[in-house]
Order: C-alpha cells, then structure tokens, then sequence
C-alpha cells in the first residue's frame, strides 16, 4: 500500500503490529521512500539506497520535487547511479523524522508522541523495515544491487544477512561491520550534550511534527543538539581538510564575540554556522535513537562473535567496497574488513581505498572519485 504525497514522498504502511529487535512493536507505523527511474518488467533493475543516520529519502531531484537532493550529482540520467538504466529506491529509516515513523510520530496508543515510549531502535530494524517496502510496497523480490552509506552501510550488512537472496550485488559507502570504540566514544557524547541540556526535560521538549520545526521560541535542547552536531561535523572531515580550508586563521575583529572566549578563529565560526542550520532540523530523540542504534550494530552476533564468520553469512554475487584513507569514524580498515569477509563468502569483491582530504563526508564532497568507481561498478552489473 502506497500514498503520494505533497512533497513526493511515498509511504509504505508496515504490518502491524511491526516487532522491533531488541522487543516492544509498533502499531500503524509507515516508511517514507522516493524513487527514480522505472522498474522493468522482471523487475530486475532495483536498487536500493540507505542513508546515513540524518538524511532524507530525498536524494535527487525529480518531477514532483526538483529541489537537490542529498546525492544530486550522483543519481539521475546518466549519472553514477543512472535511473535511464535503474530503477532507484531511497528509504527513510525507521526512527528518522523525515518521513518514517520515529518517537516524533503520535503514539495511536495514547494520541500522544511516543518520544521515549518508542521502542528500543536497533539497524536490524530499519533494515526489515526497508526490506518491507522493497518486497511488498514495490513487489520487487530480488535487489539488483544494494547500495549501503555510512550509518546506511550497516544498515545494508543487515538486510542482506536478515534477508539471503534478496540482493544480487551491494556497494559498501564508509562503512562498518561494527563501530569501534572511537566512534561510540563520539557518540556517547554527543548524546550526553543533549540530554544534558535542560531543555530536552527528559524527551519531553517541543516537537513540531506536522509543521516542522519552527525555529521560534518554546522549551527544545538547541544548544545540546549545536554541540553535537558540532562534534559530528569534526569527525566527519579529516585534520588535512581542516588544515587546507581554515588554518589558524581568525575573524575579522568586527565579526568576533565581544565576551570572553568568544570566537576568534574562522573554524569556529564555520562549525557554528553548521549546527545551527542542523539543530532545528532533526528531532533530539531521533537522534538519540538512531545514534545508539549505530552503537549497538555488531555484524560479528551472526557470526558467534566473529565479524569474518558474521559477513561470510552474506551470499551476493559481487561487491564493491569503498573507503577513505582519511575516515577516521569508519577507518579504512573496517572497509578492509568488508572486503575480505565478503570475498570469503565467494562474492566477487572490487575494493576501492581512496586517498580523500575529505574524510569520511568525502562520499558528499568528493563526487567525481565516487563516480568513476560506483558507476564503473553498475554499468559492469
């Protein structure tokens, strides 16, 4: 069952009720997608995007909404990802506000939002829940290719080892098959800066989910969510990057804070004006939701514990895998990971380390790199 909507966005109703991993289920819950191109008639040319933890299901422009999407360069007629050839699907994940039902969403228990009444979130669950639109929203049974970024990426390990034979090929985006220690550590605190924040009242802060937030006055954790998104950010660059664009160079004086350590340096005015075009823009508990859930997502418990023995569970034909020298929240080395367990499960593996000043946003930034490899890829499928 699927709706148009306003905005172009599409929903898939899940069942209900919809059990979540880690217990609890929800009642009339839905998955916001867009999609581009046309499915052929064996429904053989799908592909399916997941996003990391903060975008929409809107990554490219098209008829019923031309704004740019997240990937605009990346997807579109003759591009990387070309919709002459596939048929494009973007999924909302599960917990997100852009679309999803998340702890924003009105509980049809109580009338009320679920915020922290929303059951525990886990990848597994955004993955079976864009695995619901795939096969019974859009009636597609088998993915041509798979395309996993970020947060996304293990999102897409997931699916495929939840779900065996629904996906011939993946792409692997700077991703993990678990997080390691430096990324939960940044995490954690970014979590801790919301909830610490005396506005978030223990989840229960202003929320504007049918108008969308507002911007104006009422009790919601903006100087929480400034502090983590400002943390995300710098972890989302690499030190070169930092080095190249901003060096030690410092405000003009009229443009400085008049109070004690107030800004002085260009770098700290960059990330500022970055949170605060993000704070109102996410909901503070999806975050949080989807921050954890990351957290939480171990390939290595189908495994026994063991990542190799986890991914070898993973029967595609081919993959490719990408990742950047300079990520430091998914290291190349995880790529690496990837690369060898899904060789072992006797996929055709194509791994691509690139050597990116930009980090592990480089997959936003660095589109001409990304193309050649993700489009040679697809175009050999």
């Amino acid at each position: 069952m699927t709706t148009e909507a306003p905005d172009a966005r599409c929903y898939h109703a899940l069942p209900s009720p919809f059990a979540m991993k880690r217990g609890g289920q929800l009642h009339g819950a839905r998955v916001a997608y867009e999609t581009w191109g046309q499915l052929d008639a064996a429904s053989a040319n799908a592909v399916l995007i997941l996003t990391g933890l903060s975008p929409s299901a809107h990554a490219a422009s098209n008829a019923q909404d031309p704004s740019p999407g997240w990937w605009e360069e990346m997807l579109g007629p003759g591009k990387a990802i070309d919709t002459d050839r596939w048929f494009v699907i973007c999924v909302n994940s599960l917990g997100s506000d852009k679309g999803s039902t998340c702890p924003a969403s009105t509980d049809p228990a109580t009338g009320e939002p679920y915020r922290l009444t929303f059951p525990e979130l886990s990848l597994e669950d955004v993955a079976n829940a864009a695995f619901e639109v795939v096969r019974h929203g859009l009636g597609i049974e088998r993915l041509a290719c798979l395309i996993g970024c970020s947060m996304g990426g293990m999102g897409a390990l997931a699916y495929m080892v939840l779900h065996p034979g629904s996906v011939r090929a993946h792409i692997s985006v700077d991703t993990a098959p678990q997080a390691q220690p430096f990324a939960i550590a940044i995490r954690s605190l970014q979590r801790e800066a919301i909830r610490l924040d005396p506005q978030w009242n223990g989840g229960d802060y202003d929320i504007h989910l049918e108008s969308g937030h507002d911007g104006e006055g009422g009790r919601y954790p903006e100087m929480g969510m400034s502090i983590a998104r400002k943390l995300g950010v710098i972890t989302y660059r690499s030190a070169m990057e930092w080095n190249g664009r901003f060096a030690r160079i410092r405000l003009d004086p009229e443009k400085r804070e008049d109070e004690p350590f107030g800004f002085e340096f260009q770098v700290e005015s960059y990330l500022q004006g970055h949170a605060q075009r993000f704070v109102r823009s996410f909901d503070p508990n999806c975050y949080l939701y989807l921050s954890r859930a990351s957290d939480w997502f171990d390939i290595g418990e189908y495994g026994g514990g063991d990542i190799m023995e986890g991914l070898k569970r993973i029967h595609i034909e081919r993959a490719l895998v990408i990742g950047v020298s300079t990520d430091i929240l998914f290291p190349l080395e995880q790529q690496e990971q990837i690369a060898t367990g899904l060789s072992a499960a006797d996929a055709e593996v194509e791994f691509v380390a690139l050597d990116s000043p930009q980090g592990h946003d480089a997959f936003l930034v660095d589109i001409p790199n990304y193309s050649r490899a993700i489009g040679g890829f697809l175009a050999g499928l």
